[in-house]
C-alpha cells in the first residue's frame, strides 16, 4: 500500500467535482456532439488525468506513478468495446443524437459509484485473501478467450436485466418527451424510453466492470491507484464515444490486442499469488513491464489495423457501428416522435 497524503485525495475529489460541473454546464442544453466539440473535451480528460499522474509520480513515487499510468491505460483500452455496446443501445433504443451526451454523463456518474464499490471490495478481498488472485487470473484467461474465439455474449439491450428491472418497477412508454425521464399520463408517472436507455448504459457498465475490476487488481492493489485511474478513464469515456464512435470499426485487431492484454495480465496475478503463497523464487512482473507490454500491445493492434484494413462491410457486422441507425426495438413511431419532441427540454 502506498503512503497516499489526504490532500491528494481531496484534489482528486474536486477535480473530478469541478470537471463534471464544468462539463454539465457546457452542455446543459440538448445538443448533437460534434466532432470538434468531442476532440477538445477528450482533450481535456487525458490532459486532467496526464496531470493527476504527474502529481501521483511526485508527491507518491515513482512505483505509484507507473502502476496509475498502467492501470488508466489498461481501463481506457477495455473501455473500447464499451463504445460499440453503446452504439448498439442507442441504436437500439433509436436514441436522437442531441441527447445521447445526457445519457452517457448520467451513465458516468452511475460507473463512478459501482466501480468504486467494486474496486473497494476487490482490494479488501485481494488484501485479505492473497489465493482470490488464482481466481481472478482464471477468470481474465476465460475473458480472453472468449475475444479471441469470438464467444462474446451477445447483447440485447431491450431484454438486460437492468431494463427489465425498471419496467416491474414503473411503467415506460414507447414515445420519447424531449430530454424528459419522466411524464404524466392519465394522471400517473409514466418514464419515457431515455430512462430505460439510462438503465440499459448502467446495466452495461456493469457487465464492464467484470472484465475491468480484475485487470485492474492485476496491476495494483492499492485503493487510491486503482479508483482514480478507473475514474480519470471513465470520465472521459463520454468525449471518446464521440470522438471515435464512427471510427472503431476500422481498428479491427484492437479487440484481439485486448484479449492479449487481458491474458498478459492474467499471467502476471498468477505469478503474483504463486509468489507470495507457493514460493519467493517465483519471479513477478515488474510494474515497468506491465505498462511496456500494454503501451506496445495497443500501438502495434491499431497500426495493424491500419497497415491490414478489415474487408469491406466488416463494419455493417458489428452490432450498433453507426449510432444514428435503428437496429431493432421499440415501435418505428419512437422516432417520430423523438423527432416531435427534440425542442421539449
Amino acid at each position: 500500500m502506498h503512503d497516499v497524503p489526504l490532500w491528494l485525495w481531496t484534489v482528486f475529489a474536486v477535480t473530478v467535482v469541478v470537471a463534471l460541473a464544468v462539463d454539465l454546464l457546457a452542455h446543459r442544453r440538448a445538443h448533437a456532439i460534434g466532432l470538434r466539440d468531442a476532440a477538445v473535451w477528450s482533450g481535456v480528460w487525458v490532459g486532467l488525468a496526464v496531470v493527476f499522474g504527474a502529481l501521483v509520480f511526485l508527491v507518491v513515487g515513482t512505483t505509484a506513478g507507473v502502476e496509475y499510468t498502467t492501470a488508466w491505460l489498461l481501463e481506457k483500452s477495455l473501455s473500447a468495446d464499451n463504445l460499440f455496446v453503446f452504439a448498439l443501445i442507442f441504436g437500439y433504443f433509436k436514441v436522437p443524437r442531441e441527447y445521447q451526451h445526457r445519457v452517457l454523463f448520467l451513465g458516468v456518474l452511475g460507473a463512478l459509484v459501482f466501480r468504486g464499490l467494486f474496486l473497494a471490495a476487490g482490494v479488501a478481498v485481494v488484501n485479505r485473501f492473497t489465493a482470490v488472485l488464482f481466481v481472478f487470473g482464471a477468470f481474465l484467461f476465460y475473458s480472453a478467450y472468449k475475444i479471441l474465439t469470438k464467444e462474446e455474449d451477445s447483447v440485447d439491450p431491450g431484454k438486460s436485466l437492468a431494463v427489465r428491472l425498471l419496467r416491474k418497477v414503473i411503467p415506460v412508454r414507447d414515445e420519447y418527451a424531449g430530454a424528459r425521464f419522466f411524464v404524466r399520463e392519465g394522471g400517473k408517472i409514466v418514464a419515457t424510453p431515455l430512462l430505460a436507455v439510462v438503465a440499459a448504459v448502467e446495466g452495461a457498465d456493469l457487465v464492464f466492470a467484470v472484465d475491468s475490476v480484475p485487470a485492474v487488481l492485476g496491476v495494483s492493489s492499492d485503493a487510491f491507484i486503482v479508483y482514480t485511474s478507473n475514474a480519470f478513464a471513465i470520465l472521459g469515456l463520454r468525449a471518446l464515444y464521440f470522438l471515435l464512435a464512427d471510427l472503431m470499426d476500422r481498428f479491427h485487431y484492437l479487440s484481439k490486442g485486448l484479449a492479449l492484454i487481458l491474458g498478459f495480465i492474467g499471467v502476471k496475478l498468477t505469478l503474483q499469488a504463486s509468489h507470495e503463497i507457493i514460493s519467493t523464487a517465483i519471479p513477478e512482473v515488474h510494474s515497468l513491464l506491465s505498462l511496456g507490454v500494454i503501451v506496445t500491445v495497443l500501438v502495434v493492434s491499431v497500426v495493424l489495423s491500419v497497415l491490414r484494413p478489415a474487408p469491406s462491410g466488416r463494419a455493417d457486422e458489428r452490432p450498433g457501428a453507426d449510432a444514428g441507425e435503428p437496429v431493432s426495438g421499440p415501435p418505428s413511431d419512437s422516432r417520430n416522435a423523438a423527432e416531435e419532441g427534440r425542442d421539449d427540454t
